[in-house]
C-alpha cells in the first residue's frame, strides 16, 4: 500500500513505482517512473507527457526575454514535455509583456500549450510546478548586492506568501533575482505551507563562468570540465573551488599546474565577473543568466552526471551554520538534488568558505524584520528526515505521526497516498 508514485505524495496523481521520499515529496511533475521523469505509459505510447506549469516573474525583462523562448522550445524540461507559461509582471510591465506574449505565439512552439500574463501573484503562481523568480531591482554600476537587500527582500516576501497559497504541492522554486541567496531565505520563510528544500538560489551562472575560465586555461572543451564548486553567496565573496575539479577525468590541478593562478586571478575574476559585464555592456548579465537558470532546472528535473552548485538551505555540513541559503555542490540523479557531503576541506578553502558565510549572516540579519518570528529554517528539514526514515521503513503509524509536523498541504498529500 505504501508503494506509491512520486506524484501520489506531491500531486496525488496515478502510481507507477515506489521512489525515495525526497523525490516523492519534492516531485514537481505529474508522473514518474521512467528516465527523464517520463511516465511508463507515455514511454509505451511514445506520446507527450501531461503539461507542466512554469511561472516566471519579471517576464518582460532582459533575462525573462532570453529565458522564455528556450522554455517553450523544450530546452528546460525536455523535448517531449508540454508546458504552460504563466508570466508575471508589475502593472507597469504589462504593456511590454503583451509584446513578449505575441512573440511566443508567433514562435509556434509545439510544446507550448498556453501562455497567460498577469500582475497578480496568486494568479501567476497558481498550480505552478516550477517558478523562476527573475524579477528584481537590477544591480547598477557601482552597486553591490548588499545595496539591493532592502529593496528586494520585501518583494520576495510577498512572492513567498503567494507561492505558499497557490503553487502546486511539491513545486520547485529557483530564485534568480539578486541578492539571490537571501531572497531565497526571505521567500522560504514567508511560505509556511512549503518546505525549504523547494527553494533554490541560483549560483549556476558562477559555476558556468568558472568552468569556462578553467576550460580556456587548460585549452579544452568546457564539457570536459567537471566538479568545479561555488561555495556560499552569489556575490563577490563566493568561493570558486577547483580542489575537487576534474578536466577530462584528471585532477584539474594536475592539468593546470599553476596554483598561483587557481587561488589568485581565477578566483578574483569569477567573483567580479558580474561587475565586469555591467561595466562592459551597461547592464547586468541576461542571456548567460537565462542559460544558467535553464541548466539548473533541467539538471535537477531530468538528472545529470555532473555536480551542480546550488544555493540551498544549509544543514550544518562543512561547518556552515544553519538557516542560510548557501551554495554547495549537489548531485542531480533526476527529480531532486542531494548535497555532496564529506569532501575534504583544506585551510585555505575553509577560510574562503567562512568569509562568504559571514556575508550571508550579515544579509540575514539585515532582513530579519521580514522573517516571521516563528520561522526556524532548520526544523522543516529535520521533520522531512524523520518522515523519510518512517517511509523507508514502511511503517504506516510512524509515517502518520511524522507527517503531523509538516505543512498542511504535505499532510494532505501523505494522507491521500496512504489511503489510496
Amino acid at each position: 500500500m505504501l508503494a506509491r508514485s512520486a506524484a501520489a505524495v506531491a500531486a496525488a496523481a496515478s502510481a507507477a513505482t515506489r521512489p525515495s521520499m525526497a523525490s516523492t515529496l519534492l516531485r514537481a511533475g505529474p508522473t514518474a517512473g521512467a528516465p527523464g521523469g517520463r511516465s511508463l505509459a507515455a514511454v509505451a505510447k511514445k506520446d507527450l507527457m501531461p503539461p507542466l506549469t512554469v511561472a516566471v516573474t519579471g517576464a518582460a525583462g532582459q533575462i525573462g526575454y532570453a529565458l522564455l523562448m528556450r522554455i517553450a522550445s523544450g530546452e528546460m524540461l525536455g523535448k517531449d514535455q508540454p508546458v504552460r507559461l504563466q508570466l508575471i509582471e508589475t502593472k507597469q510591465g504589462m504593456s511590454p509583456l503583451k509584446g513578449v506574449m505575441m512573440e511566443l505565439e508567433d514562435g509556434a512552439f509545439p510544446l507550448l500549450e498556453s501562455v497567460k500574463g498577469t500582475s497578480d501573484l496568486e494568479e501567476g503562481f497558481g498550480d505552478a510546478n516550477f517558478s523562476l523568480l527573475v524579477g528584481a531591482m537590477p544591480r547598477k554600476q557601482g552597486m553591490e548586492r548588499s545595496d539591493l537587500l532592502s529593496a528586494n527582500a520585501a518583494i520576495f516576501a510577498d512572492q513567498g506568501k503567494a507561492l505558499s497559497a497557490t503553487a502546486a504541492p511539491g513545486s520547485r522554486v529557483l530564485i534568480v533575482g539578486n541578492p539571490a541567496n537571501t531572497n531565497a531565505l526571505v521567500a522560504a520563510a514567508n511560505a509556511p505551507d512549503m518546505l525549504p528544500e523547494q527553494f533554490m538560489a541560483m549560483t549556476r551562472l558562477d559555476q558556468s563562468r568558472a568552468e569556462g575560465m578553467i576550460a580556456g586555461k587548460a585549452g579544452v572543451d568546457v564539457k570536459d570540465v567537471d566538479r568545479v564548486i561555488i561555495w556560499g553567496n552569489h556575490s563577490a565573496t563566493q568561493y570558486p573551488d577547483v580542489s575537487h575539479a576534474r578536466i577530462g577525468g584528471r585532477w584539474a590541478k594536475d592539468v593546470i599546474k599553476d596554483d598561483k593562478w587557481l587561488t589568485g586571478d581565477f578566483v578574483s575574476k569569477v567573483q567580479k565577473r558580474g561587475a565586469e559585464v555591467i561595466a562592459a555592456r551597461g547592464a547586468s548579465s541576461a542571456a548567460s543568466a537565462a542559460s544558467a537558470a535553464i541548466d539548473n532546472i533541467r539538471d535537477v528535473h531530468l538528472g545529470s552526471k555532473k555536480w551542480q552548485s546550488i544555493g540551498v538551505l544549509s544543514d550544518g555540513s562543512y561547518g556552515i551554520g544553519g538557516g542560510l541559503w548557501y551554495s554547495v555542490p549537489c548531485a542531480c540523479p533526476g527529480l531532486h538534488y542531494t548535497r555532496v557531503k564529506g569532501l575534504p576541506v583544506d585551510e585555505y578553502s575553509a577560510s574562503m568558505m567562512n568569509a562568504t558565510e559571514a556575508e550571508l549572516v550579515a544579509e540575514r540579519d539585515a532582513v530579519r524584520h521580514l522573517l516571521p518570528s516563528s520561522y526556524d529554517a532548520g526544523v522543516p528539514l529535520q521533520k522531512l528526515v524523520a518522515l523519510k526514515e518512517a517511509w523507508d521503513a514502511n511503517d504506516k503509524a510512524r509515517i502518520q505521526e511524522a507527517s503531523k509536523s509538516l505543512p498542511a498541504r504535505f499532510q494532505a498529500a501523505v494522507k491521500s497516498a496512504l489511503s489510496s
